[in-house]
């Protein structure tokens, strides 16, 4: 066989043989199969386990994400987000626009302990801009173990600038916004104040977080965006004057308190409400012991005499009484062991009218022995002096009553002792008297007289609410009223010098003293309730009752408020006299 042809019978040979020769060795051709395979499931099992490591990874990743998520801010980190900390609050204006509240930019003083080499001398050194730092809460803040610590929130320009001359190494400043309040505590008991977060606590502050502010802040929303201002009922003018008032007032009469409201008997807007003591929201701690505590809307007092104009416009709105009847004053009502007698009796038959004007005792219990006790509770719950009254501001107290109405209850209700009640619901009742019988809630939002109409309650008759001006007038031209009548305004109110429960029984000496008016009495604008609480003297050297505090503290108001409020005045029987001398 030739050398050609043996070759060509080894290649036919090659077509069927799966046997390999290499380097000597001869390898079969599932040898070679086996060793590629295991190549493979050795190249899947490395691509396996690479996914099965991503895999835990990103699930110790997620489970930690879902660890925060539900974990308390505080255990997530001691310092809030950058957008958190810069979080707005909407401007707070008066009714004329005027900045109640508003944001102002500040930062505060942070530490990083892990970074600070000497805590000793970073606190000397602090000390010497810090005058009241604390040495030894932050030595050991900065001698920690912890990555941040808080050392001073809301420094002012002045002092960021002398820490950063000092040069310490750890130190740094965080940007935050601050709550101003211009005007002070002029009408912080509305406005409220926000605590170091910039968190709404108390007043219209916290009333803006619960209308969404918190959430829409919780969710980063509110992160350096200027939000659309909050404007409010009160004229800041008038809310001025009234608290003025006040002041002098409490140091005058030598009183533990007083308050007091203006209020638009037509649409229930509240013009000015204070209460004194009161506080600077710019510095609201200072004011934690009594000045916290709006009398106003979260006090609530028995009102004395001035429940027993409710009680005769219950009587004349019942039927039952008429403006023309008249009822035996002369002797004392004995009821319960108890003595129900009048504080300056006329001892005689008195007119409905005159019962006002003397505010006696035992005339008004006759009135409400008339009408019935289940029905002089009703009266008193439709005016809204029985139930919580319904405000925008949260600090609202709810009137105490008696469990069961008795005889002897109704009596002494019906003159204002036996049920405790706010000054501020007590004006808002006033102004249904007077405007026509309709009671309005009262806002310290701007409302228009379609929206108040929409939202009004018809408690009363029109004509008895026609008597019971009538009424307020007679008791301010001839009554309790004059001193706090003013020339040309036509103000028509009612004293009430109620005696206060000490120790279970009512004192001697410790009188809480309102007067409730409304003017111009012959077309009432505003009603405006004020009060005292403890009086040691009054005016003209008269004792301390409503007469002589709470009627000049009215005038007062009126006098410096109405042309403000834009009450035109009128002078003479026809009016033609249009110049006064005050």
């Amino acid at each position: 066989m030739t050398f050609l042809s043996r070759i060509m019978l080894l290649k036919s040979q090659a077509h069927f043989s799966t046997d390999v020769q290499r380097g000597g060795a001869v390898v079969s051709g599932a040898t070679f199969k086996g060793a590629g395979k295991r190549k493979t499931e050795m190249a899947k099992t490395r691509v396996g386990l690479m996914i099965a490591g991503f895999c835990v990874v990103y699930a110790i990743i997620g489970g930690r994400l879902v660890q925060y998520g539900h974990a308390q801010p505080e255990t997530v980190s001691s310092i809030l987000p950058a957008d958190r900390l810069m979080a707005s609050r909407p401007d707070i204006l008066d009714r004329n626009g005027e900045v109640l509240a508003t944001d102002i930019r500040t930062v505060s003083l942070f530490a990083e302990p892990h970074k600070i080499v000497d805590p000793d001398e970073a606190v000397e050194r602090l000390s010497t801009v810090l005058k009241d730092l604390d040495v030894k809460d932050t030595y050991r803040k900065l001698s920690s173990n912890s990555r941040f610590q808080w050392l001073r929130r809301q420094l002012t320009p002045k002092q960021q600038s002398q820490i950063l001359a000092l040069g310490i190494p750890g130190i740094g400043f965080r940007p935050e916004k601050r709550r101003f309040y211009p005007g002070g505590p002029t009408a912080s008991h509305i406005v409220g104040f926000v605590n170091i977060d910039n968190r709404g606590m108390a007043g219209m502050e916290r009333y803006i977080d619960s209308q969404g502010m918190a959430e829409l802040r919780a969710l980063g929303m509110t992160s350096d965006t200027p939000l659309e201002p909050v404007r409010l009922s009160i004229d800041i003018r008038v809310q001025n004057l009234v608290r003025d008032t006040l002041v002098r007032s409490v140091e005058k009469y030598g009183a533990i308190g007083a308050g007091a409201v203006v209020l638009d008997v037509h649409t229930g807007e509240v013009l000015a409400m204070a209460s004194v003591p009161d506080f600077d929201p710019n510095k609201p701690t200072e004011g934690a012991q009594e000045g916290w505590l709006n009398r106003m809307s979260n006090g609530t007092f028995e009102m004395g005499s001035t429940f027993k104009a409710f009680t005769t416009a219950m009587a004349l709105d019942s039927g039952k009484v008429r403006m023309s009847d008249s009822f035996d004053a002369r002797y004392p009502i004995r009821i319960g062991g108890f003595t129900i007698k009048d504080f300056h009796g006329k001892n005689r038959i008195l007119s409905v009218p005159e019962i006002f004007q003397y505010s006696s005792n035992i005339g008004t219990a006759r009135m409400a022995e008339a009408v019935g006790i289940s029905e002089h509770q009703a009266f008193l719950t439709r005016l809204g002096l029985l139930n919580k009254i319904e405000t925008e501001l949260p600090e609202v107290a709810t009137p105490t009553q008696p469990r069961v109405w008795k005889q002897i209850n109704s009596v002494t209700i019906s003159f204002g002792h036996g049920v405790s009640t706010t000054p501020l619901q007590t004006a808002v009742a006033v102004a249904a008297l007077v405007n026509g019988g309709r009671l309005i809630p009262p806002t310290f939002l701007p409302r228009s007289k379609e929206q108040a109409d929409a939202l009004a309650q018809v408690v009363i008759k029109e004509k008895t609410s026609d008597e019971m001006r009538f009424l307020f007038d007679w008791n301010g031209t001839k009554g309790s009223g004059r001193r706090a009548r003013v020339d040309g305004f036509d103000v028509g109110g009612k004293t009430g010098t109620a005696e206060k429960v000490v120790n279970g029984r009512y004192s001697d000496d410790k009188n809480f003293n309102a007067f409730i008016a409304a003017f111009p009495i012959s077309n009432p604008q505003y009603a405006v309730l004020t009060f005292i609480d403890e009086p040691k003297s009054g005016d003209d050297n008269g004792g301390p009752t409503a007469g002589y505090t709470a009627a000049p503290m009215m005038k007062e108001i009126i006098q410096r408020s109405a042309a403000i409020l834009g009450v035109e005045p009128t002078f003479g029987e026809d009016g033609s006299a249009l110049l006064v001398s005050y």
